[in-house]
């Protein structure tokens, strides 16, 4: 029974661990699409690289279940909703 226990603790654990870290990179991909968007609407260049690389983590954890996955962001969604915003 023990053994039982202690194996869905370790799960729970894992779930955790792993939404809490998606949660961490959620909070920075939308640090850096924030920052592209100003940039975007400054006239001013931007890359969407920083943005699709935590995209990127977001997905892997998203693999491995739980967690939603995200869609890569490109330079023409930025500006799309950097001049809708406006």
């Amino acid at each position: 029974m023990m053994s039982v226990h202690k194996e869905i603790t370790k799960h729970v654990e894992q779930v955790n661990s792993r939404v809490n870290h998606f949660k961490q990179l959620d909070q920075l991909r939308e640090s850096y699409i924030e920052e592209a968007i100003l940039l975007c609407k400054a006239g001013e260049n931007f890359s969407v690289d920083k943005i699709n690389d935590v995209t990127e983590q977001m997905n892997e954890l998203a693999r491995l279940g739980v967690v939603p996955s995200r869609k890569k962001v490109t330079k023409a969604m930025v500006v799309e909703f950097a001049t809708r915003s406006i």
